[in-house]
């Protein structure tokens, strides 16, 4: 069987008896939303890595657009993109943060893309004539799809995720998948683990179960019983509840797992090892259980993360930071980082549409050790952007610009350096006089949304001595992932040269900008990219771009102190 790390090997060995057969976790959710379920399913998975399976995450969202890649960040927090160029739900950022592996197209399917290949069959004559019907066709689809990473052969264990909670519309024909897959599968070579909430009345000082009860009673009048019961809840679980739990919906009180409220999501693992989780789901899928996790180095990160030594204060400037979860991997990548050079990250959340002039550019962001400028599409709080890039050069602050970060960048060093004072980028102004950020030619003539959409990992050359090289230990190519649709216009690449921005990041195959900095002399650190890296930043593998950032910040920090 396949392993993760050298460091599992022993006990992989352990497994190497058991049948070659994938077996399939799936895990729903009810009572509420936003419980935990893809922390939940992240965590159990890291468990089971960690004894030396290869394990994979999927997630089944129920809602009817194809991919979350049209959403505003509003509807649906961030969207994730994997290296293949897949738009997908921001709980793949988890699977990857925890696994320390790539996820793909095939880990996110949703309801939409489920409809669309049933219909596109049906259109094409696939099912003879056929009337086309939830059960069979769609639910065979979303079966399908349940099989596809298992039959790869690559994967020991496959856990999905199914969106939205029980009892919802939208999910029925997921759930009853997964009822008609337990038949296929056979016993031991699946389980389901039902997510609920435990509430606690503070007024009667109690923990109430009849939610929980409703829950899984709905689920199993749908056909499916769970195996594991983990109840997310603010105050432990004591043994009476347990026992209640257990008894009204009939699950083993050694399966009714507590998972409470946690000061990070990284403790998740370890409180799901507590609870015996991966324990109790070996066992009932008929895998060994006397291997021992290894988790030194989760250990190990968690241990730098909540002993920092330094602080640093962080402006995020941005359109959506109502809602944080529209820049989780970006938030997730500072805490990698933080860890990374044990230093608690304190952000300010900074709306870039109440920056209207200097003084108030000042009043946010004097007080700052970086500035960060976050990614975004349209011209909404644009101006803010550009004003808090102008305050970050000019002032000397730590500068880190993200996709439409970075091209604010160009856009405000074209009007304040290059002294090109209509210049802008095409996306915000088409008839601008400098479109120093344009389409490109090939993408002009498309008009579908998504269709000029630049996705997914592409190579970028490193220019030697530069900023961006020492950032990734002396590397010539480099691979990160994009999601965007307008560039650099190399037009103006050496204007900008000669006024100190530098192109020291180039993609190899098209000749596109990549990168851009300030030469160190004139900056401290001010650094554009055109791509994502905060999307493969993981716990264990925290991006080099953000702790150079980080460093940078800590640097002016110890400087102001000198002085």
């Amino acid at each position: 069987m396949s392993t993760t790390k050298k460091s599992t090997k022993e006990n992989s060995k352990n497994t190497s008896t058991t049948s070659q057969k994938t077996k399939y976790i799936f895990v729903t959710g009810g009572v509420a939303s936003s419980l935990g379920k893809g922390i939940v399913s992240a965590s159990l998975a890291k468990l089971l890595q960690s004894r030396g399976f290869s394990v994979t995450i999927q997630k089944f969202d129920p809602y009817l657009n194809i991919d979350p890649g049209t959403l505003n960040p509003y509807e649906h927090g961030e969207c994730y993109v994997t290296d293949d160029g897949a738009e997908t739900d921001l709980d793949l950022g988890h699977y990857e943060r925890f696994l320390n592996v790539s996820t793909s197209q095939a880990n996110n399917v949703t309801t939409g893309r489920i409809y669309n290949t049933v219909i596109n069959k049906e259109r094409k004559g696939d099912f003879l004539g056929k009337t086309v019907q939830v059960i069979p066709h769609i639910t065979d689809e979303i079966k399908r799809n349940f099989y596809f990473l298992g039959e790869t052969g690559k994967y020991d264990i496959i856990i999905t995720e199914i969106g939205g909670c029980v009892g919802d519309i939208e999910s029925l024909p997921f759930v009853e998948a997964v009822r008609q897959a337990r038949w296929e599968l056979g016993e031991q070579n699946s389980l389901v683990i039902h997510l609920t909430l435990v509430p606690y009345l503070s007024a009667a000082k109690e923990l109430k179960t009849k939610p929980t009860q409703h829950s899984v009673k709905m689920l199993s009048e749908q056909g499916v019983q769970p195996d594991v019961l983990v109840c997310r809840t603010e105050h432990s679980l004591p043994d009476d509840i347990r026992r209640k739990i257990s008894q009204f919906c009939n699950v083993n009180i050694k399966s009714v797992i507590e998972s409470i409220d946690a000061d990070t999501i990284y403790d998740v693992p370890l409180l799901m090892r507590k609870e015996h989780l991966d324990d109790i789901v070996l066992e009932k899928l008929g895998l060994p259980t006397d291997s021992t996790p290894n988790l030194d180095e989760w250990k190990h990160f968690l241990g730098k993360l909540k002993n920092p030594t330094d602080e640093v204060k962080i402006a995020l400037v941005g359109k959506y930071v109502e809602l944080p979860d529209a820049y989780k991997s970006i938030v997730e990548s500072f805490i990698h980082a933080g860890a990374e050079t044990e230093t608690t990250v304190k952000l300010k959340w900074v709306s870039s549409e109440d920056l209207d002039s200097d003084e108030d550019v000042k009043k946010y962001l004097e007080n700052m050790d970086g500035v960060l400028v976050a990614p975004g599409f349209g011209d909404r709080g644009i101006e803010g952007k550009v004003l808090a890039v102008k305050y970050a050069r000019e002032n000397k602050i730590p500068f880190f610009g993200i996709c439409l970060g970075m091209q604010v960048a160009v856009v405000e060093f074209a009007r304040n350096v290059l002294k090109l004072e209509s210049a802008h980028s095409a996306e915000m102004n088409p008839d601008t006089e400098f479109p120093v950020i344009d389409l490109m030619k090939e993408q002009k003539d498309i008009t579908t949304k998504g269709g000029t959409m630049r996705l997914g990992a592409y190579p970028c050359q490193l220019k030697k001595k530069s900023l961006a090289s020492q950032i990734y230990d002396g590397k010539d190519l480099i691979h990160e992932r994009h999601r965007h649709r307008y560039e650099f216009n190399n037009k103006f690449l050496k204007d900008y040269e000669k006024a100190g921005l530098l192109p020291t990041g180039i993609n190899p195959e098209s000749n596109l900008v990549e990168i851009v900095e300030m030469k160190q002399a004139e900056h401290p650190y001010f650094v554009g990219v055109q791509f994502h890296p905060e999307l493969k930043s993981t716990a264990l593998s925290p991006h080099p771009l953000f702790v150079g950032f980080i460093k940078a910040a800590l640097q002016k920090r110890l400087e102001e102190v000198v002085e």
